[in-house]
């Protein structure tokens, strides 16, 4: 299993987060800040859009380009530098290294949407992982004419919260938005609202599945 370097032993990029540094040398995470006020900055904000597979994340970031963001597919880049470094035939998934991804990405941007089901991974400031309800995904991933194993792997890493779990572990800033009756134009739309520090009702555990998985007993 990679091995996934912790940030809680420093501080976070200025920008979005702020640090405010107390005399007793503790420290405060201020709230998220508008994403304009980090224009002039000569740091680079990174947002992670991530969640399961099927939870509308091409789709989202598609419509976020169109306004003229950065969005940068994670997947494309690791393909391009070399980075995929096997190829699961059971799940029908390509292996990415994304510990040499993360320590090797660049982008000139100011700021930047970084698209796969594995971007909270990366050194970002902020993830926005998208969710879906798990009988919806189920008929999603269904579409694609993926394997029922591999459905069935999806629709319960969504139902236990896998990736939330993941990012709350690693990132101080972490939203999530229920995709589920959503338009891509209308989830890309709260994306961008989030950043721009609009994240009530967005919280880690807004988004709760749990009437609908104690159905399935």
């Amino acid at each position: 299993m990679e091995r996934i370097r912790s940030r809680s032993d420093r501080p976070a990029r200025s920008g979005i987060i702020d640090l405010i540094d107390h005399r007793d040398g503790s420290y405060q995470r201020s709230p998220p800040q508008p994403i304009y006020r980090v224009g002039s900055l000569s740091s680079t904000v990174l947002v992670a859009v991530t969640g399961t597979p099927g939870t509308g994340k091409s789709s989202a970031s598609q419509r976020i380009a169109r306004r003229g963001y950065v969005v940068v597919d994670l997947d494309d880049v690791a393909r391009a530098q070399g980075l995929i470094v096997g190829r699961d035939e059971a799940r029908g998934t390509d292996e990415v290294d994304v510990e040499a991804l993360r320590s090797g990405f660049r982008t000139p941007a100011k700021v930047a949407f970084l698209k796969a089901h594995y971007s909270h991974r990366m050194d970002v400031d902020l993830a926005v992982v998208l969710r879906c309800r798990p009988s919806i995904l189920r008929m999603r991933l269904e579409a694609r004419g993926w394997s029922s194993t591999k459905v069935r792997e999806n629709v319960e890493a969504e139902a236990i919260d896998v990736i939330l779990q993941e990012a709350v572990a690693r990132l101080p800033f972490v939203f999530e938005i229920d995709t589920t009756d959503a338009t891509p134009e209308e989830t890309a739309v709260s994306i961008l609202a989030i950043v721009q520090g609009k994240t009530q009702g967005h919280e880690p555990g807004s988004v709760d599945w749990t009437s609908e998985v104690l159905s399935w007993y």
